[in-house]
Parts: C-alpha cells; structure tokens; sequence
C-alpha cells in the first residue's frame, strides 16, 4: 500500500466521520433527518472498511467507535469535580410558593427570574469534554462519587463525541431516558425471551446503564437531554438560560419547553400547562423544575448539604386509585430481610395494572393503621413503585384485621429478630431458610457477580429442590451428567452450563466479593475492597478500624463485613 493511499484515505476517513456525525445530529438530536437510512449505512460502512485496513486512523471521536468496547470487569468509581445535587421537592402550590418566598427574602423580587423546564424521569448524568473531546462519562452516585460508564454512553447517539463549540473543559449534567415507545418495545422483546418486564422507563434506562456489557446498553436504544454543566475551565456563564443555549450550541439534545418566568404566576402557569399534557410527550416526565436563572443569585443562595437553594423540583402528582386490600403477605429477601406486602384486587394505576404494593415494615403498616379487608388508597411512588398510601377508614365494616409480624419466618418458621436501630425483620437461619438460599443462589450467579451463563431461576430452584446443592459452593463439585438431571436438558445444555460454571473460576476479586452478598457492599465497595487488599485473605484479616480508614467505606459497610467473616458458616463456604 503506498503512502499516497494511505493519505488519501486518512483524507476521505476524516471527511466520513464529520459527516456521519453531522448525519448523527440531524437524526438523533435535532429528530429532522437529510438522508436516507441506507444512505446513511453506506457512509458508515465505508468509514468502517477504511479503519478496518488502517486501524491507525480511528480516532476517539469516530462514530465507528460507539459501540466495540469489552465488557467490564466492574465500574470505577469517579469524583465530580462539582458536586451533583438532587433537588429538593415540593408537592404542592403551597410548598412551591414557600420556596418563592425563601429565595425573594435574599434576592430581591425586582431582581430575580426563572427558568422553567420540564423534569425528565431518567438517570442523571455528568460527561466530562477535554478540549472538546468526551472523555469520560458517569452516573451521579452520592452526588460526590459516581460510577464511570463511558463506554455504555458512548452507545447513546445523541450524546456528542466531539462538541461542535471546543472548550478546555467542561461537565455536562443531563438526564438518560428511554422513550415511551422504545419502552414498549424492551418489554414486548424480554416477554418473548421468558424475561422479568422492567416496571417503568425509568428503571429501564437505569438497568441499561449499568449494564456491564456495552452492547447490551446499545441494543435499548437510550436518548438523554442536557441541561446543566459542572465544573469548566475556558468558559463561564452569567446564567442558567445562557447555559442551555450554549448547550445546544454545542450539539447537545436540549428540551424545547423551557421558559423563563419572571412571577409566580409564570411559574404555575407553566407548571399547570403541562399537568394535563404530560402523557402527550414521547417521553416520562414527573414534574418541572425551577430554577433562579442568575448566577450570582444562584451563589449567594447557597446550598444545604442536599440540595440547592436556588432550584426546586415541583412534582406532578402521583396516580392514585381505590382497591380492596385482600390480604397481607410477608416475602424474604436473600439478605434473611422480611417485609410485609399488600395483596390487592387487581387495579390499574398509572397504565400498569398492579395486584400487589409495599408495606415497607411493620412500624409504617402501623403508622398508616393499614388492615386486611380495608379499602385503600394506592399509588404509583414517584411514579414507580406501588405503595399503600392510607386505608379509607369511613368504609370499615368493623370485620377488617390489624396486623402484626408473626414470631416466626414464612419459609423456615425460625424466630424472627429485629435488630437494635433497625425497622426490618430478619430471618437468621440462612442455610435451611429455602427462599434465601435461593435467593442467594441466583445473585451468586448473576451478570453483576460470578456471571454464570444458563443458572437462572427456573435451574436454581430445580438444583435446591433436588438437593443436589446446599450452597454456592457446591456448584463446583457438580459435573456434566449431575446437570442432564435439570429438566429440559440435554448435553448441550449441559456443558454449557458446566462450562459457564468453571469459567466462573476466573472472576476477579472484586466479582467474588459482591457475589458474597455481604450486606451494603455493592459493587463499587468491592471494586474498592479488591484494589485496596488484593485478596480475600488479606480483606479477611482487616478489622473495623482499618476498613474504615479506606475512602468510601462507612462504619456500617466495615461492621458488616467484619461481622460476615466472624461468622463460621460464611468461613466453612469460602473455605470450600
């Protein structure tokens, strides 16, 4: 090949990439298309056969490279260098014009506007761009310390690669969602597959961005909207309405519903415009937010340690319905956790139908004084979770009972305990509690954890049921013809099973310690555990003073881990 060639395709590669991102904006952000679709795929096919041939010309911003990255081994943590505030809520008229009140007591009413803009119901999220260059990518976590998913963002098209405005430095905060439609479409996919459905949107875009595997993040489909930046170095704005513009500028998708308000009825009247408009939007929104649009006001408001002053979320509310509250169960969750819940004739509240909600615990179904038998109030949570929100007392007919946490596990009938400070009650015996074990044994195998391929639910149970495990551990002593036993399987099945299982053996550290299930420790506290101790003799030795001398690890995180490893049952599993 000679070097004429070489340029000139270094040329024409350069030309692709400008193009197809350009192509890129016009589809995914700006929704008005100039070319068609096979048009479009011919362009990027020629992009990928010319950096196939000279892999030396791909560059961090080709859209080539979108999606291709491995699956990671876990998510690193990530320090904002500005901090990444949740808002605090107001749901009501009165409440909102509390915080109006508040924020005109500093800032003159003369002197201060608003930005409205509609609140998206997705994931927060905060890119990094170095001289235009996205960078790095992460979710908000503890608004101090996120979770780096670059390579999953990358996957969304309407996140610029390359800013079309160059800045030294910048964070952009915005918001990943799924779409109404593209929603429907997971779920109708995951029911054919024998799949759990996502409850909502929300918990889709969330699932989809922790993925570990970017091409599962890619296959869902996100888009996100921007409306914030973090720290900058090169740039400064005088205000929040500025900052959008900016935004858009620079080929970021904004919303195209913001106003700026100057009153309180602006702000209502804006607010009750699209109370009843919501479902209309392609996408979930669960209120709008207010914003102090000056700058210098912004900072001579401050913020508590939560939130800011200057911003409020004022929230639409929830759906709610009336049911009858047929019964009280009690589920056990892996970690011995037992929680009543509320059996309820089926009704449809926020375009689900739900059959069953949380109780929470015990000292809340008390508080709220919720019976069997009553007729009840339930609503979506946040839009979310189904939850008993009061029981209608007017309509007992005096045959209703109250209820109280039995003495015993559901599953096992082992004593219950309630520890000190704690409104749960817990399940100890967890080797002959079946629900925990089973439990246990599907996060054990879990994409998250030991990633054990084909050792889902249906074939965890079979294994517990035929006692041919009695825990984790056991799975490696199960050879190919212990698992043509598992209904439905033959050797193909079988092998692969076995070999996803021995496979399993390669997991790094970090991998095993969220597999333990040690209570609090997530993946991101094992990413932490692993770096810092290298080995789980190492972590083993530690004692609650060291552990919490580590960065991240709370006083909690440290007792549980140092209360897992005293305990001889968890010792005689590892030793295994």
């Amino acid at each position: 090949m000679s070097i004429r060639e070489k340029e000139q395709s270094k040329k024409r590669a350069e030309e692709l990439r400008k193009e197809i991102n350009f192509h890129i904006y016009r589809y995914y952000v700006l929704d008005k298309p100039v070319i068609s679709d096979s048009e479009y795929d011919a362009l990027v096919k020629e992009l990928e056969s010319i950096e196939k041939r000279y892999p030396e010309l791909i560059t961090p911003d080709s859209p080539t490279q979108r999606v291709g990255a491995p699956p990671a081994e876990a998510f690193t943590p990530v320090r904002h260098l500005e901090r990444m505030y949740s808002l605090m809520d107001a749901f009501s008229t009165e409440e909102l014009l509390a915080w109006l009140e508040r924020v005109e007591k500093v800032v003159p009413r003369k002197d201060v506007d608003y930005v409205t803009e509609l609140k998206v119901d997705g994931t927060a999220l905060s890119l990094t761009y170095e001289d235009g260059l996205f960078v790095k990518g992460a979710t908000r976590g503890d608004g101090v310390v996120g979770e780096d998913i670059t390579s999953n963002l990358k996957t969304i098209k309407s996140i610029p690669l390359r800013l079309q405005k160059t800045v030294k430095y910048i964070e952009v905060r915005g918001e990943a969602f799924i779409s109404k439609d593209q929603f429907k479409l997971i779920n109708k996919e995951r029911a054919k597959k024998g799949e759990e459905l996502f409850a909502n949107p929300r918990n889709a875009a969330a699932g989809s961005l922790r993925q570990l595997d970017p091409q599962i993040t890619a296959s869902r489909n996100l888009d996100a909207l921007f409306y914030a930046v973090g720290h900058t170095e090169g740039i400064s704005f005088k205000n929040q309405f500025e900052v959008l513009q900016f935004l858009k500028d620079a080929g970021f998708k904004t919303s195209a519903h913001v106003k700026v308000a100057d009153t309180e009825k602006d702000v209502i009247d804006y607010y009750s415009y699209w109370l009843p408009r919501r479902e209309k939007l392609p996408y979930e929104i669960d209120g709008i937010v207010v914003k102090v649009n000056s700058f210098e006001h912004q900072d001579v408001l401050g913020a508590t340690a939560k939130s800011p002053r200057w911003a409020i979320a004022y929230k639409f509310p929830a759906e709610q319905q009336t049911t009858k509250l047929k019964d009280i169960g009690l589920s056990v969750g892996r970690t011995g956790a037992v929680t009543p819940f509320a059996i309820l004739e089926p009704v449809k509240v926020a375009g689900s139908t739900i059959s069953k909600a949380t109780l929470h615990n015990e000292d809340e179904v008390h508080r709220k004084d919720i019976r069997k038998g009553d007729w009840v109030i339930v609503q979506k949570a946040g839009d979310v979770i189904p939850e008993v929100v009061s029981p209608i007392k007017e309509k007992r007919t005096g045959k209703e009972q109250e209820f109280h946490m039995p003495a015993k596990c559901p599953v096992c009938n082992t004593l219950l305990e309630k520890p000190e400070g704690e409104a749960i009650y817990r399940c100890t015996n967890f080797s002959g509690c079946s629900v925990q074990r089973f439990q246990y044994l599907i996060h054990f195998a879990s994409r998250g954890a030991m990633d054990i391929e084909g050792l889902g639910e249906a074939v965890a149970a079979e294994l517990l049921e035929k006692n041919m495990v009695k825990d984790v551990a056991d799975i490696y002593f199960l050879n190919k013809e212990d698992f043509l036993q598992i209904t439905h399987f033959a050797d193909k099945a079988a092998d692969n099973l076995y070999n996803a299982i021995q496979d399993s053996k390669k997991r790094p550290l970090s991998k095993l310690l969220f597999a333990l299930g040690i209570r609090l420790v997530g993946s991101t506290i094992a990413l932490m555990l692993a770096k810092e101790y290298r080995s789980l003799d190492n972590l083993m030795k530690k004692n609650f003073e060291e552990l919490v001398a580590i960065e991240g690890i709370g006083d909690k995180v440290a007792q549980n881990i140092v209360d897992y490893f005293k305990e001889k049952k968890n010792i005689n599993l590892i030793d295994k």
